[in-house]
């Protein structure tokens, strides 16, 4: 997943639950994504 959509918090707590492990944000969506992915993991107990 990549632009845009790997960016959003939502795609990327969908891509935590399907295993998926890497995803492509724009620069400006960087901060936001790896807090999202940091929280996904937390919430899957990873």
């Amino acid at each position: 997943i990549c632009g845009e959509h790997g960016g959003d918090p939502a795609s990327i707590a969908f891509c935590e639950k399907v295993g998926l492990d890497y995803v492509s944000a724009s620069p400006y969506r960087v901060p936001i994504a790896r807090l999202a992915a940091a929280q996904a993991a937390l919430a899957s107990g990873q």
